[in-house]
């Protein structure tokens, strides 16, 4: 019996167009509706749909139906990590419009990458937490010390895995902008999570940047020494 993975068949998924343009639009880890996901690959919806139908046969999309609307999200987090690592060693493409300048200096300054938070601030999030020995490394992981339970415990955040999930706790994730490590698995889901619940992080319109909040600059500075630079985000 042959055991080894369909790597082509994935690939061939991935590598259409239009398809990838899908796929990394649902990188910010939001359900999105297919009428959404047919204008950001530049396609008609019967086109859109075609691809989405291939993208959750593949096992790369999952659907649910909300009244008359379908929408789509990633199916795991280890399809979003894989996109990402296509995206660490893919060659930037160039960038023709002040429009198109903006929205990758936001997306590299901070964004959601799947469900955890990327970016310049991402990263510098991730380094504070290993300065202040909340967290160290451990081969591709992180591990969560005494310290670091009791801070994030007293910040809000889930600090325990769900007892059936596979999902690794804390995965170093390499961030395709920064080419550093930052947090991610389900703790970086977790503290992402209380982010924009403390409202310390937004959303920006049409895409997954995020942008820090007055209060989220306060408070990532006490919690955990990060400084936002005064305009260094687009707000």
């Amino acid at each position: 019996m042959n055991t080894s993975p369909n790597i082509v068949e994935i690939a061939s998924l991935i590598g259409e167009p239009s398809r990838v343009s899908i796929l990394v639009s649902l990188l910010g880890g939001k359900a999105l509706p297919a009428s959404e996901l047919a204008r950001s690959a530049r396609v008609t919806p019967q086109t859109a749909s075609t691809h989405l139908a291939k993208l959750v046969e593949g096992g790369l999309l999952i659907s649910e139906s909300h009244g008359r609307h379908r929408y789509y999200r990633l199916a795991s987090a280890e399809v979003a990590h894989a996109l990402e690592a296509l995206l660490t060693i893919a060659t930037p493409k160039p960038v023709r419009s002040l429009r198109e300048s903006d929205q990758l200096r936001a997306m590299r300054f901070a964004r959601t990458c799947y469900d955890h938070l990327a970016g310049e601030i991402g990263v510098a999030l991730t380094q504070k937490m290993i300065e202040q020995q909340l967290i160290e490394t451990s081969g591709q992981d992180y591990v969560l010390n005494e310290a670091g339970k009791q801070k994030l415990l007293a910040l809000g955040v889930e600090i325990e895995g769900k007892p059936k999930s596979k999902r690794r706790f804390a995965r170093q994730c390499l961030d395709w902008s920064e080419r550093r490590h930052h947090l991610a698995g389900s703790l970086g889901a977790s503290l992402t999570k209380r982010l924009f619940e403390l409202g310390w992080i937004e959303r920006l319109p049409g895409g997954r940047a995020v942008r820090i909040t007055s209060d989220g600059a306060a408070g990532l500075f006490t919690e955990f020494g990060l400084q936002i630079e005064d305009g260094k985000q687009l707000l």
